[in-house]
């Protein structure tokens, strides 16, 4: 009776297990693309995209799958993927090969080479000014003006009000435009001293 009771036993939590598999690789071919891109948008580069896109799925393969709190799945591995690609930037120095999304920044493909290294640079400054943000308000702000939500999504992601959302985001904007107008500024500076000089030695 008890080789049987084992047996059983043992069958149930192999079906446990290749359930989970299974649920597991759905979740995987659902969402990998659009976990790679939001890391993507964020690190700049495809191997700490990569690491990141992994380390979400790892985790949630850990156990995951059994939080009760999940009630979204898409919505929790996009909110990982947010998190863990802040948290590398965070943690190291991470080159930016491919801009976060900003309107105001101009397009390498019409600039010239000064242009495009001073906005490359521009959009490094803006990744470690995100950085520095409280994580939830950087959360916040990669959500909205990276990964596109509107307020009543982010707030619905993140459990909170839309006001608290709009304030939140606000106050994230002011400081990240006084640290890029910073940036700029000194820019400027250089453009001019470079254009002085030139035109000094003609």
């Amino acid at each position: 009776m008890a080789t049987a009771a084992n047996t059983l036993s043992t069958a149930v939590g192999t079906l446990k297990v290749a359930a989970v598999a299974t649920e597991l690789e759905t979740i995987f071919r659902a969402h990998y693309a659009s976990v790679l891109q939001a890391a993507f948008r964020i690190t700049g580069n495809l191997p700490d995209a990569e690491d990141v896109a992994q380390a979400v799925f790892l985790r949630l393969a850990r156990g995951g799958l059994d939080d009760d709190r999940i009630r979204d799945i898409g919505s929790y591995i996009r909110r990982a993927a947010v998190n863990s690609a802040l948290d590398l930037l965070r943690s190291r120095s991470v080159q930016a090969q491919v801009p976060i999304e900003d309107d105001s920044i101009p397009s390498h493909s019409q600039s010239s080479p000064e242009q495009a290294q001073s906005s490359a640079e521009l959009r490094q400054r803006l990744r470690k000014a995100i950085a520095k943000l409280h994580p939830r308000t950087a959360e916040m702000f990669v959500l909205r003006y990276v990964e596109g939500l509107d307020n009543p999504e982010v707030a619905r992601m993140m459990e909170t009000s839309q006001a608290v959302v709009a304030v939140t985001l606000h106050r994230a904007r002011a400081r990240l435009r006084k640290e890029l107008r910073a940036f700029l500024t000194s820019e400027a500076k250089s453009c001019l001293e470079k254009s002085t000089t030139t035109n000094s030695t003609r």
